[in-house]
């Protein structure tokens, strides 16, 4: 049975709510700020381990959630400081949803789901380590779920950095990898990439990988088969051998033989993704100087760091030819043509992939439409088809005197000029031919009713079909030597049963499952909390619900 937890602080701008769990060394507390409104959980030192270690180790955790918890799969910190009766405490995003090792208890995950987690929570250590942290106490009960089913890592209590190699203190053992026992303990890197492992194991199992079901698992013997034993096969249908060995790897006896990195073991992760066509989870890394691992992933190029190309936006992809490559022509000036090029880049374009703006019979670019203007549908474009060089100055000006209908008769007696005036009216002709088919092509388009193509768009989904209800009225009461809590089922479906638990920051509480909305634990003093999930008979589970008695 835990201890009750200590009193909540009073803290100037967040209002008490309920207590959370406890622990060790802090309890933690869900409060409203007031201002922004939100909810929050405070983690707070217990006044029996107030001590200037602790408040410094306080203080450092603080710090180092800090710098790291910008990341996605680290819990949020949003303020620290000491509250009036001289605890310490730690304002950090509330996690409502039950943590890695609650779920785990309950239900085995998915292979793909468990992929996911892995890569994500390995890119967040991965971003520790980068920034000179280890964590040392990876396990899934420091795994917290946000609202929106991430998971969220936590509890740098014990965090160091990376180059400390003489202690291995306070990690839980059985996630913890055989140099935490020897006779001088070390950690490093590759320390939290067992524990990696062995989280995701966990996950996959349901247990610690070196418990046995039906056998002795003191804190003795798992440390006697952490050191020796070979790692068991997970055992599942739906899990590949290519995964059991990423497991075997990450948690090899010698810390040599196992992945070099938290990335190096995400990406690992992701290759499995890929052989069993799921979709592959990125890895979040911020790194403004890509190492030489990151580079070079074995050419798979999945998980490469990448640095940023910046395109300078005055250089177009549209380039005009410069006028030492445009082909000759006898053709008159015409007037100039908007640009789409950048001077200093005109003449550098390979003319192989040049796309060139035509140049003969464009009209005058038209002036910027309005709003209005956007939305109208305009007719095709019609350019006037090139003519032979010899027709246009017959058009612009006729050689000869000026034609007049007196003296029309001598112009006309030239064959040249008969036969040039014939040619330019045959290319009028063709262009009011041409003209015309369009038009008439536009007006008889324009008389049909079109209708847009259906598209095939999936059924809409019912976002509450997995909906279970939470119990209502959970209440409880002491009564003699017991404290009984009860409940009410709202929507009782054959199968339904009940999960609760003591509250427990720790984690290790042990949940327990009843047919009845009724529970009975031993009475202690203080405030004793439970919480109660309604599971349905196919695995679905309600949003627990808190009951207390003071």
């Amino acid at each position: 049975m835990s201890r009750p937890p200590s009193p909540p602080p009073v803290l100037p701008g967040f209002r008490y709510l309920e207590p959370l769990g406890t622990g060790g060394f802090a309890d933690v507390f869900l409060y409203e700020q007031e201002m922004p409104r939100r909810q929050v959980a405070v983690k707070v030192l217990l006044a029996d381990r107030i001590s200037s270690t602790a408040a410094q180790e306080f203080a450092d955790e603080a710090n180092v959630m800090a710098m790291l918890s910008t990341h996605p799969a680290i819990v949020t910190i949003y303020q620290a400081g000491v509250a009036g009766d001289g605890r310490p405490y730690l304002v950090m995003e509330y996690c409502p949803r039950p943590n890695l090792q609650l779920r785990a208890r309950r239900e085995s995950f998915s292979v793909a789901e468990a992929l996911r987690v892995g890569v994500q929570v390995a890119g967040a250590v991965e971003t520790a380590h980068r920034a000179g942290v280890l964590h040392r106490d990876i396990k899934p009960a420091n795994i917290l779920v946000t609202a929106y089913n991430r998971p969220a890592l936590t509890d740098f209590g014990i965090a160091s950095t990376t180059g400390a190699t003489g202690e291995a203190s306070g990690m839980s053992i059985p996630w913890s990898p055989p140099e935490s026992f020897a006779e001088t303990p070390t950690s490093g890197p590759r320390t939290d990439v067992w524990a990696l492992g062995a989280t995701l194991y966990t996950l996959l199992a349901g247990r610690s990988p070196f418990e046995r079901p039906g056998e002795r698992n003191s804190s003795a013997d798992l440390i006697e088969r952490i050191e020796r034993a070979a790692l068991t096969s997970l055992g599942r249908p739906d899990s590949p051998e290519s995964l059991q060995r990423v497991l075997e790897r990450a948690m090899a006896k010698n810390p040599d033989d196992r992945y070099p990195s938290a990335v190096a073991f995400a990406r690992a992760l992701q290759k499995v993704q890929i052989e069993l066509s799921h979709s592959v989870t990125p890895i979040d890394i911020v790194d403004d100087h890509p190492t030489a691992e990151d580079l070079d992933d074995d050419g798979d190029g999945l998980t490469r760091v990448r640095e940023i190309v910046s395109i300078d936006p005055d250089v177009s992809a549209f380039t005009r030819p410069s006028a030492a490559t445009q082909p000759k022509s006898s053709l008159p000036a015409l007037p100039d043509v908007p640009r789409f090029d950048s001077p200093a880049s005109a003449g550098a374009v390979d003319e192989a992939t040049q796309m060139r703006v035509p140049t003969v019979g464009m009209p005058p670019a038209p002036a910027a439409p309005t709003p209005d203007d956007r939305t109208i549908v305009r007719p095709p474009m019609v350019v006037a088809p090139h003519a032979p060089a010899s027709v246009v100055p017959a058009l612009a000006s006729p050689p000869g005197p000026p034609v007049s209908p007196a003296a029309g008769a001598p112009a006309l007696a030239n064959p040249k000029n008969r036969r040039g005036l014939w040619i330019a009216l045959s290319a009028v002709a063709a262009v009011i031919v041409v003209v015309g088919t369009i038009v008439g092509l536009n007006a008889l388009v324009a008389g049909i009713e079109t209708t847009p193509e259906a598209t095939e768009s999936a059924d809409p989904q019912d976002v509450v079909s997995d909906f279970v209800p939470k119990v209502a009225d959970l209440s409880g009461a002491r009564q003699g030597e017991l404290i009984v809590f009860t409940w009410l089922n709202k929507d009782p479906q054959e199968g339904d049963t009940f999960i609760w638990e003591v509250v427990d920051v720790s984690g290790q509480g042990e949940p327990q499952q009843a047919e009845d909305a009724v529970a009975q634990l031993p009475a202690s003093a203080g405030t004793v909390c439970i919480d109660v999930m309604l599971r349905r008979d196919d695995g679905r589970v309600s949003e627990r619900v808190r009951g207390c008695v003071d």
